[in-house]
């Protein structure tokens, strides 16, 4: 006899089966005949219905947004913008940035009661040329990142460019990953910058890659502008 948690497995993946094979819709399905198309939409509601009512579990999450895409700064301030508009606690601390203050920290001081910013770094290491210091701040930022992390009022904590700190060695990745997995159940985490480490991915919910293609400073020579990098 299956066992309750391997039977609900076997029903997920059966559904998801089942709505991968009716497809999205639209003139995309193979469907000519209206009354057809109709049925077999009517068939995906009623299956993605029961993947929703199925999906039951709330708990925090731990988001990583990496990769050599832009974006992933982006991404994460959505959600804060999201999370904030449901009148939830917000708290972003900035590793390595720090030197200038972007359009989102304008644009969010509007939501000071919900939010928390620190930006505790001072640019990046070719402008501080003081790897000592850099990561005395690393460090610093971490410690007010555990603050946050241990309050269970702060439904979205973002950790922004900590995968840098990590990889340049200013802040411990061990360290980082106790500190993550011992706040409590409902805060979700976000974790954004290049390379993040197998260990981060392996034990994050969600994980996306930006993908580099096409990037303007690179290949046209067009400078950071205002509203789009900062």
């Amino acid at each position: 006899m299956k066992s309750e948690p391997n039977k609900k497995k076997s029903v997920l993946i059966n559904l998801d089966k089942e709505s991968n094979q009716l497809g999205v819709g639209g003139y995309s399905s193979e469907e000519i005949d209206e009354e057809n198309y109709q049925k077999k939409m009517q068939r995906r509601k009623e299956v993605q219905g029961k993947r929703v009512q199925e999906r039951n579990i709330e708990k925090g999450l731990i988001i990583v947004f990496t990769g050599q895409g832009k974006g992933k700064t982006t991404a994460a301030l959505g959600m804060a913008l999201r999370t904030l508009g449901h009148g939830e606690n917000v708290s972003i601390i900035q590793f390595i940035k720090g030197g200038w203050e972007p359009g989102e920290a304008k644009a969010l001081k509007r939501f000071d009661n919900l939010i928390n910013w620190h930006a505790m770094g001072e640019g990046f290491t070719w402008e501080t040329q003081n790897r000592e210091r850099d990561k005395k701040l690393s460090e610093e930022a971490w410690e007010q990142a555990l603050i946050y992390l241990g309050n269970k009022n702060q439904k979205l904590v973002i950790l922004d460019e900590i995968n840098i700190a990590i990889k340049l060695g200013y802040i411990s990745l061990e360290e980082v990953i106790k500190g993550l997995r011992a706040r409590p159940p409902l805060t979700h985490v976000v974790l954004t910058g290049r390379n993040a480490k197998p260990e981060l991915i392996e034990i994050a919910d969600l994980v996306t890659e930006m993908k580099l293609i096409h990037h303007p400073f690179k290949e046209k020579g067009v400078k950071a502008q205002q509203g789009v990098e900062y």
